[in-house]
């Protein structure tokens, strides 16, 4: 299928005169068996949708923070029955390199509930897919017979030994989305150089091959083993380490609500509560089941906070329950809330990484009595969050290290400190992200949401609400305060223009030595791998040229990161200000903190000339 062929003469439609565009509609209209895609590609063919085609057609997905991550639909720009194909005769092709047994390892398969009618898409039939291409090589897969959480993949990669694992999942992105996301050998996600050599082996084995489409073969193949009954029960019963005081949990008559945002997490949290001694928490019935279609929220991103809580919020005032806790929908992400003062205090991802961390602390130091210990122990969180764990393991003499955004940096370097005898309590990243002990070598929203009930229900046992423990961490260890927030940016050469200007705002190669009036200390540009704080110039930090980030910190003590996501089309903003153990002046930190953000806003995004577009809700 190398030339482009006839189209009148095969297709009976008109060629576009673009010879490019031309044999990517015809190796799509070859290739792809899904009728309801293929019409889609046919219809805006016969309908002169030149432009639109070229954009579906003519560029192909690449490895993101989150591995695969696009609209369903038509298009080898897209997620769909033929990109997953592709993509996992990519992964074979490399694993089969990588892994010289990797046909007696396998390969772990996964999926949420998403899906598309339009399309004729869903997550679990491009699982099957996935399984399709691998059992057609001879390769084991182990497949998930019902929907499960994201972290059960990597959980079932190490317990399995398997070779690597897909997950079929989009996460918190809006419906019409779905992804493909690749765990490696170590449970980690793929980062480089693996995610760049599996896209080499995409692009060199894009035609389906024979037994590619036979979804059957998952029912069939004797070499297709169904893990979710081992899986799950191993789960939970590893989940008990992390449980520290089940006495109190027996007797506790907190309440707790939880909402799984129309996706997988309801069964499980409710599994995960009783593990832990803990009366399971009451759903949100509107958002327990399944629902693709999120009907309840405008975005089913529980990171967005009280507007999408809202269900969950009511039902807790009703029930008489004072702690909300919300999984996303593939339930690798948690949310959580409190009734304080009779107000509603939703916790920001930096808040519950300060939270649960001091808990991960605190439980370990109880099993531990000799200072001694705390030099083999490790905290991690991305560069963008909070640096309260910082502050933590100056306080009691353990490690820690932060990382480039995303979990897949995370998981690799948890890794490589278990390799080197390192013991990892905890890590996090600011955008609801946790990842408590070593369950799970990724975020995980089951363990997240178990962990932090007992540690209310600890904390009731005290007399303490999670809010003023919040407050009594940031008394002894230094007020943490931050903002988080984000502009919505369609339009790629709008991004590059942005980031252009502030690597060149003060004439060629200067970035901007002031904001606000506020002078700038540092700069740290991990896309070009410069940074002035270091003797040699260079970034500590892996370079990453395929995507922006820019951090900044001010003479002030304010450290302010711009950024592009790795999985929406936005950028984002992170500013923190911190201040030493026992000051208590934070109304004066807040206003400091808000002065640097607003300017850094206007000045150096410019959302208003940029067209950018801000958070909805």
């Amino acid at each position: 299928m190398g030339d482009s062929g006839d189209l009148n003469a095969n297709l009976h439609f008109r060629a576009t005169g673009d010879p490019r565009l031309d044999k990517a509609i015809y190796q799509w209209i070859t290739w792809d068996k899904n009728p309801h895609t293929r019409a889609q590609v046919e219809a805006l063919l016969r309908d002169g949708c030149v432009d639109e085609l070229r954009s579906r057609l003519c560029s192909r997905m690449s490895f993101g923070t989150a591995g695969l991550r696009a609209p369903m639909g038509a298009g080898f720009a897209l997620i769909n029955d033929l990109t997953i194909i592709q993509s996992t005769q990519g992964l074979y092709k490399y694993c089969a390199i990588a892994f010289p047994d990797l046909h007696g390892r396998g390969l772990v398969i996964g999926y949420d509930t998403r899906g598309q009618e339009a399309s004729g898409c869903s997550s679990e039939r491009l699982a099957r897919l996935t399984a399709a291409v691998m059992l057609g090589r001879g390769v084991p897969v182990y497949l998930f017979s019902t929907y499960v959480p994201t972290p059960f993949v990597p959980f079932a990669v190490k317990k399995l030994g398997a070779a690597a694992g897909v997950m079929i999942t989009a996460s918190h992105n809006p419906k019409e989305d779905n992804g493909y996301k690749v765990y490696w050998e170590n449970g980690a996600q793929i980062a480089s150089p693996h995610d760049k050599e599996v896209l080499r082996c995409i692009e060199e084995s894009v035609e389906p091959w024979a037994g590619s489409w036979d979804r059957g073969l998952a029912d069939s193949s004797p070499l297709c083993v169904d893990p979710t009954q081992r899986i799950c029960s191993c789960y939970m019963e590893e989940l008990k380490s992390l449980c520290f005081h089940r006495e109190l949990n027996a007797e506790s008559k907190l309440k707790f609500v939880h909402s799984s945002f129309h996706g997988v997490g309801h069964s499980f949290v409710q599994q995960a509560f009783r593990a832990f001694g803990l009366s399971p928490p009451i759903p949100v019935p509107e958002q327990k089941d399944p629902d693709p279609e999120f009907p309840t929220v405008t975005c089913p991103n529980p990171e967005e906070g009280e507007p999408v809580l809202e269900l969950s919020l009511r039902l807790a005032e009703r029930e008489g329950a004072t702690v909300v806790l919300a999984t996303d929908p593939d339930a690798d992400r948690l949310a959580a809330a409190e009734l304080s003062n009779n107000r509603w205090k939703v916790f920001t991802g930096n808040e519950l990484g300060a939270l649960l961390g001091w808990w991960m602390l605190f439980t370990w130091k109880e099993a531990h009595s000799n200072p001694g210990d705390a030099a083999r122990v490790c905290m991690l969180a991305t560069t963008v969050s909070s640096k309260i764990l910082q502050a933590f393991a100056r306080a009691h003499g353990f490690h820690f290290e932060e990382t480039l955004p995303g979990f897949k940096w995370i998981g690799r370097r948890v890794d490589e400190l278990r390799k080197a005898g390192k013991e990892v309590l905890f890590a996090f990243e600011e955008s609801i992200g946790f990842m408590c002990g070593s369950v799970v070598p990724d975020k995980d929203g089951v363990s997240a949401a178990v962990v932090l009930a007992e540690m209310a229900t600890y904390l009731h046992s005290q007399n303490l609400t999670l809010t003023q423990q919040l407050a009594n961490i940031f008394h002894i260890y230094g007020w943490h305060v931050s903002t988080t927030s984000y502009f919505v940016c369609r339009d790629p050469a709008t991004v590059k223009r942005i980031f252009t200007r502030l690597r060149c705002l003060q004439g060629d190669d200067t970035y901007p030595r002031s904001c606000g009036g506020h002078c700038v200390a540092h700069v740290r540009d991990v896309t070009t791998g410069y940074d002035s704080s270091q003797p040699d110039k260079k970034c500590v930090l892996p370079v990453t040229k395929n995507s922006q980030m820019i951090t900044f910190t001010f003479v002030n003590g304010v450290v302010a990161t711009l950024r592009t996501s790795g999985t929406e089309p936005k950028i984002k903003y992170y500013t923190e200000l911190c201040t030493l153990p026992g000051e208590s002046d934070i109304s004066s930190l807040e206003m400091e903190l808000h002065k640097v953000t607003a300017a850094l806003v206007e000045e150096f995004l410019e959302p208003d000339k940029n067209n950018l577009i801000r958070p909805s809700l």
